[in-house]
């Protein structure tokens, strides 16, 4: 996985085996990307590499990211539930995100229209990120516990206390992770599978 910025650009997020290659996504929105990145750094956050892609911290936390897909590329906000967005230009990226919101960008002229804007949302994220605003306790709509995971954590009490400390967003991440796959052996080899991550404190989809 990509482990600086300047990489992404060059030869992608390094996740999947198109990276460096023509049909990587990056290089598909390679305009696009450096157009986010130029304003991204206009906001004045530490720029850093995370799950392979550019994000934007403050403080070593969290504010956006940004990142290319097959149709698209985006500016991603984890707090962008608390964003005040008149311009309504921020959507959900899937029926499982709640907290984050994205912007769906697919040419320069796009991104170019809405910069004053954007740069007014990254600012925003960061005020709120300075200010330590947390997600409302209970906005976060979680998936059934699969029956594994409660009979797991009857069994063994730390892998319940380490998951419950988790934050309520890096939970989600695992339950859908979890309760996603159809059959039972499945997932209980993926409860098992993540029990490591779970007890360093990390969601999903960190490394």
């Amino acid at each position: 996985m990509t482990q600086d910025v300047e990489t992404y650009f060059s030869v992608g997020c390094g996740r999947c085996q198109l990276g460096g290659t023509p049909d990587c996504k990056v290089h598909r929105w390679e305009k696009e990307l450096r157009e986010l990145r130029r304003i991204s750094l206009i906001a004045g956050l530490e720029e850093s590499s995370k799950w392979g892609v550019p994000c934007y911290l403050l403080n070593g936390r969290n504010v956006f990211l940004i990142n290319a897909f097959k149709d698209y590329c985006a500016v991603g906000f984890f707090k962008g539930i608390l964003l005040k967005d008149e311009k309504k230009l921020l959507i959900k990226q899937g029926p499982h995100s709640h907290e984050d919101r994205i912007i769906k960008f697919t040419d320069v002229r796009s991104i170019l229209e809405v910069e004053q804007d954007l740069l007014a949302l990254m600012n925003q994220a960061a005020a709120i990120e300075a200010a330590g605003i947390p997600i409302p306790p209970g906005s976060i709509k979680f998936p059934k516990f699969p029956d594994e995971l409660r009979q797991i954590f009857q069994e063994d009490i730390s892998y319940k206390s380490a998951f419950e400390t988790l934050t309520p967003g890096r939970q989600k991440s695992y339950l859908i992770h979890f309760s996603n796959a159809k059959q039972s052996k499945t997932r209980t080899a993926r409860i098992e599978k993540c029990r490591e991550k779970v007890f360093s404190g990390k969601g999903f989809n960190e490394y």
